[in-house]
């Protein structure tokens, strides 16, 4: 390494001390200089003693690395230990991201210099982190966790043994990558499923809906509206909330579609774009995040099922393989136009199944797969405009079905013109 190389190493070495330790820093900041084993100062110097030793490895061996780290890492263990004792603790947090940091140093000497960054990015977020993974932890009941390790280790045992062919009627069939589909949904939506769990209605409707639009747009709205018939006065808030969950069935759309059938997005983008901006202005303008969220008194969550839960995720793999075999079905006897027809049908249950079987077909038939997806969210779309007529009465309805109208109609819109300039 040339002299300019070596600096950088250093620097990087010196950098990922600095980062580790500012948070560490923060969070020991009201004990003052000596009153903990590590700050900002101490990670710094044991990133970059990690680094000078990494470079003296090159003409010394390895051994004198190994000593170094032992040395080091002997002293912050003495240091912490005394620092534990006082305190009558037994976090070993610090003496972990300490070891780390000395060796994130040497590697950043040693090794690739971004994946050096990136770790000590990772170590960072993780220590920072330690509020949220607590409340995540206790939000999440053990079913629902061990739904989660249940589901993780079937994929990585299962994954790698599913056939990767088209097999099944009419070839609809890949095992594998119905595997994917499924497991990517699913995860997905245990995200959303936990932020509902994490958030609750803490910070008002409109993020509660949001949140619950990651997991089920249908399940959130239907939440929603039966809560407006009890509490009318609240009507306006709840109303922000159905339509924010209908926001992020647009966008997750969209994200379907940009993993698994990327050719679709250029005409679906504009459509999409166009339809979540409508729902998202209508969302904020009924109840603006910076206006204080009125309290919903004897409130809960919305009741949603584990996403993570087996035989719900063996359920919606089912329902995407049903999907995919109608699918070529229709187009067998009906022409490209059947899968438009199917999608208009299967859309009142659920829209990601469809977004999905239409992922598959071939690009021949990119077009229609993009108009079924686009009915697929308009049935569905239209659907949930029925809920909130029926259960939430006219008064909530109304107004539900003026911006669901709006923004299908924008859509569409966006679709018409933005379809001539693609073919052209």
């Amino acid at each position: 390494m040339d002299e300019t190389e070596i600096l950088t190493r250093l620097s990087l070495a010196l950098g990922i001390g600095f980062l580790i330790g500012i948070e560490r820093g923060w969070r020991e900041r009201d004990q003052g200089d000596g009153g903990s084993t590590a700050g900002l100062r101490t990670f710094a110097l044991v990133g970059l003693s990690g680094g000078v030793w990494g470079l003296l490895a090159t003409p010394l061996g390895p051994v004198p690395l190994a000593a170094a780290f032992l040395a080091t890492a002997g002293a912050l263990t003495l240091f912490r230990w005394r620092e534990t004792a006082r305190e009558g603790t037994y976090g070993a947090t610090t003496l972990v991201a300490a070891l780390l940091t000395f060796a994130l140093g040497a590697y950043s000497v040693l090794g690739n210099k971004p994946t050096a960054a990136a770790a000590a990015v990772a170590v960072a977020i993780l220590l920072a982190a330690k509020n949220w993974l607590t409340a995540l932890l206790k939000a999440l009941t053990w079913p629902e966790l061990r739904a989660a390790l249940t589901l993780l280790a079937m994929s990585v045992i299962a994954l790698p043994v599913l056939p990767d062919r088209a097999m099944g009627p009419y070839g609809a069939l890949n095992p594998r990558s119905i595997w994917i589909m499924t497991t990517v949904i699913a995860g997905v939506s245990f995200m959303g499923y936990v932020a509902v769990r994490l958030i609750g209605r803490r910070y008002g409707t409109l993020i509660a809906g949001i949140a619950g639009g990651v997991v089920s747009s249908t399940a959130t709205t239907l939440d929603f509206v039966r809560r407006a018939r009890v509490a009318p006065a609240q009507s306006g808030s709840l109303l922000s909330g159905a339509l924010a969950a209908s926001a992020v069935m647009f966008v997750r759309v969209g994200l379907i579609v940009a993993i698994f059938g990327p050719a679709l997005l250029p005409p679906l983008l504009a459509p999409l774009a166009a339809a979540f901006v409508v729902t998202a202005a209508a969302a904020l303008f009924l109840d603006p995040p910076w206006r204080p969220a009125p309290v919903e008194e004897g409130a809960g969550d919305a009741a949603f099922s584990n996403p993570l839960d087996l035989g719900a995720v063996l359920f919606f793999g089912a329902l995407i393989a049903a999907i995919l075999v109608l699918t070529k079905a229709f187009d067998a006897y009906f022409g490209a136009a059947g899968a438009v027809v199917l999608a208009a049908i299967a859309g009142l249950a659920d829209v990601d199944s469809v977004t999905l079987s239409m992922t598959q077909l071939p690009s021949a038939e990119a077009d229609e797969a993009a108009w079924a997806i686009l009915v697929a969210l308009a049935v569905n779309s239209l659907s949930k405009s029925v809920l909130a007529v029926s259960v939430g009465g006219w008064r909530f309805g109304r107004l539900y079905v003026a911006a669901t109208t709006a923004a299908l109609v924008v859509g569409a819109l966006a679709m018409l013109v933005v379809r001539p300039l693609l073919a052209g």
